[in-house]
């Protein structure tokens, strides 16, 4: 299998928002799209986006995990970002039709299909910088996947970053691609100097999540993360690993805390990352 995220299946769901309404979703060969150089995405990043999985069980079932979260997530991120927002139902019903366009794609477990709904804005109009487009792409592509990290399960490595946000506070629980272009020239450093997988945001000592993946602890029977305030993603893994383990009789602290507690915390500790792309990642060394 290509790595992560490099191979797709041919087929994809799409719809456009023109006029005050949205069209009718197809379902069509995937192909390159054509945008006028004004096109308000190009410049304004009015752009969103999903991740979710579907897998297919040995009985030849598919399922999705928690897909109306997702769905509920990128309407909030359109929201946040002035965007036409799409109704449940059409995203629903998008996911699906991708989904089953492509199920002889959908590798055996622990692969997993991975679907990445997007909106964007399309709006011709690059003097729209005070306001969100009034036009906007809504498609779902779909990707073949098995584990992200290359070398699959292994403990990972991180970088303390006690200087750079990820994201501007308030806006990182919006899954937007601005903020994954705010961590890059950092992680890319840490893996150029350091040969670190990935680095852990702490603006100003206080720790927050990694450039792609929620951050916590497991202290004994205690599980400690960063709270959701605005800052970090409301990862739909991170919720679904705290529900779980608060039924497995484990203390959940959601809180702020430093780097100075986190390295205290460390040696008696087990430390993680999750996510939809990470699932449930070990960290072996900061």
């Amino acid at each position: 299998m290509a790595e992560f995220g490099q191979e797709f299946t041919a087929q994809m769901a799409v719809c456009q928002f023109e006029n005050g309404q949205w069209s009718n979703p197809e379902v069509k060969a995937v192909e390159p799209f054509s945008f006028h150089p004004a096109t308000h995405v190009l410049h304004y990043s009015s752009t969103c986006f999903e991740g979710l999985k579907a897998y297919c069980w040995e009985d030849g079932s598919i399922h999705l995990f928690r897909y109306a979260d997702n769905i509920e997530r990128l309407r909030n991120s359109a929201r946040a970002l002035c965007l036409p927002v799409p109704s449940f139902e059409l995203l629903e019903s998008m996911i699906f039709d991708a989904v089953k366009a492509v199920k002889d794609d959908i590798p055996e477990l622990p692969g997993a299909l991975y679907i990445r709904p997007t909106l964007i804005g399309t709006e011709l109009n690059i003097g729209a910088a005070g306001r969100g487009s009034h036009e906007a792409l809504l498609y779902v592509i779909t990707s073949p996947v098995g584990d992200y990290f290359a070398g699959g399960v292994r403990p990972l490595k991180l970088l303390i970053d006690d200087e750079n946000m990820r994201s501007t506070p308030k806006f990182g629980q919006v899954k937007t691609g601005g903020n994954y272009a705010a961590s890059l020239e950092s992680v890319t450093q840490a893996r150029a100097e350091f040969g670190a997988d990935q680095v852990l945001f702490c603006p100003g000592g206080q720790v927050q999540e990694t450039g792609a993946a929620n951050f916590m602890l497991i202290k004994g029977n205690e599980i400690i993360t960063k709270k959701l305030d605005g800052s970090i993603l409301p990862g739909i893994t991170r919720d679904s690993l705290l529900k779980i383990a608060t039924s497995q009789g484990y203390k959940v602290t959601e809180m702020d805390f430093t780097v100075e507690e986190l390295l205290s915390w460390l040696p008696e500790s087990e430390a993680l990352l999750s996510g939809t792309a990470a699932v449930l990642s070990p960290v072996g060394s900061v």
